[in-house]
């Protein structure tokens, strides 16, 4: 369908090489865009590389460091000519009870998680207003709807990221770029597998309380990337998608 066809567009994707960004990028490139994926491991960005195909780049980015963010953009447009699509996924955890957390944690993880995507959407902004619009979409998560103990900072910053969401969609909707945040639920990736080394009895506990009855996966997110980066979401933004199989909806 027309409406989803992202043939010419130039989607730039943190954290890009694994996890969640890569199952967002792998749905980006199949729907015809050009993909750049950003992240600190080039070892790891090859393997997503090979699964994206021809075409595809990776950038190297510090994404907790402003300079680095701006860097990673220009790398972007100067490589691949333009940018259209901005995933911020790249994100970081570490779980402790919040009396434990020493003040460089903290700060690292609100570095990490809510300076970058707000550098990285400053960079990009005047690309897309030259371009004649484009899509923004943070990965947020549903801390920023619940209370969970053992994440202050990440759920600090993450509740962060929707206001953001919000914040940028009123400024920049006159330059038509939308700003939208997906809300991941508990998804099988590397950090949700130390999670659950980590906190006993998580597996069970969050399968018996997802309607849909499992984990998600990477590939759940290339449907929901691929909408939000399309001309089908071209009248949402603002938005917060909590993409969890059902856990949010339960009371």
């Amino acid at each position: 369908m027309k409406l989803f066809d992202l043939t010419g567009k130039v989607a730039l994707v943190t954290g890009g090489n694994g996890g969640i960004g890569l199952g967002m990028a792998k749905g980006l490139a199949e729907a015809g865009a050009t993909v750049a994926i950003a992240g600190r491991d080039a070892a790891k960005a090859e393997a997503a590389l090979r699964e994206l195909g021809p075409g595809a780049i990776f950038v190297e980015v510090d994404i907790a460091k402003a300079e680095s963010c701006r860097a990673m953009v220009a790398r972007t447009v100067e490589r691949l000519g333009r940018l259209d699509i901005l995933v911020n996924n790249a994100g970081v955890n570490n779980r402790k009870r919040p009396e434990l957390y020493e003040p460089r944690e903290w700060r690292e993880i609100i570095e990490t998680n809510l300076d970058g995507p707000f550098f990285t959407a400053q960079a990009a902004y005047p690309e897309m207003k030259k371009a004649g619009g484009g899509k923004i979409i943070n990965v947020g998560s549903m801390t920023s709807i619940f209370g969970v103990p053992f994440a202050a900072p990440y759920a600090s910053s993450k509740g962060g990221v929707v206001q953001l969401t919000k914040a940028l969609a009123t400024a920049w909707a006159p330059d038509n770029i939308q700003v939208n945040a997906v809300l991941p639920g508990w998804i099988d990736t590397d950090l949700t597998a130390v999670a659950k080394r980590q906190v006993e009895g998580l597996h069970e506990r969050v399968v018996a309380r997802t309607p849909a009855g499992r984990w998600g996966s990477p590939a759940d997110f290339a449907g929901i990337a691929v909408f939000l980066a399309s001309a089908a979401s071209d009248f949402l933004t603002g938005a917060a998608i909590p993409l969890d199989g059902g856990y949010s909806a339960q009371g």
